[in-house]
């Protein structure tokens, strides 16, 4: 059973590293909730274009726990959530949101706390009445998500790993975790990454 806790505690700059350097999403996403981090297996929803009849069907499917991604055949800055549809994201358990569309109603998603990530921040509203498709695969800034995969979400972005590598790259970023903290307390005594690492030899031979 994966740990999504400790993937969210982790972080996606860890967990991305411990991965081989791999699966950021490399989108200008906005985290709509300062502090927030999550992580947990991905449900998936593939939109018409600037249409969000999908969002308000996965979230009638979602489980707890669930990071919902929302995207569409022609990923536009048209608002895909709001105040409405997270309140009852919230209501059915479910993790957080990654939406590669743009979101609403700012203030009060920060108030309900759900999780967000979004490419854009717009007033424009979806339109609603055209079938797209639940737990697909998708590519989100790059990156292949299928459903059941892992997303790790924090301040600097997310990142989405397949279900079975989670059991490989846990105890790499445990690991990772637990050098950082030494270095952490070596360079806060005085040492220098130029040394430690051995840059001062490399720049300046010898």
């Amino acid at each position: 059973m994966t740990d999504y806790a400790a993937f969210a505690r982790l972080g996606v700059s860890t967990v991305h590293e411990a991965a081989g350097r791999s699966g950021v999403i490399d989108l200008p996403l906005t985290q709509i909730v300062p502090g927030s981090r999550v992580a947990g297996p991905a449900r998936i929803a593939l939109c018409a274009a600037r249409d969000n009849t999908m969002v308000h069907a996965l979230i009638a499917a979602a489980n707890p726990g669930d990071v919902l991604v929302l995207t569409s055949v022609e990923p536009a800055p048209y608002a895909f959530i709001g105040e409405l549809l997270a309140t009852q994201a919230k209501q059915r358990g479910v993790a957080g949101f990654l939406v590669d569309a743009a979101v609403r109603d700012v203030d009060e998603l920060a108030a309900i706390g759900l999780p967000v990530w979004a490419r854009w921040v717009r007033a424009q509203g979806a339109t609603k009445g055209e079938l797209g498709q639940l737990d697909v695969p998708v590519v989100v800034g790059g990156v292949q998500i299928r459903p059941g995969d892992l997303v790790v979400m924090d301040c600097d972005g997310a990142m989405a790993l397949p279900a079975e590598r989670a059991a490989e790259v846990l105890p790499l970023a445990l690991q990772r975790e637990q050098h950082e903290a030494a270095m952490r307390k070596r360079y806060a005594a005085g040492e220098l990454s130029y040394d430690v690492q051995g840059i001062r030899k490399l720049v300046e031979g010898g």
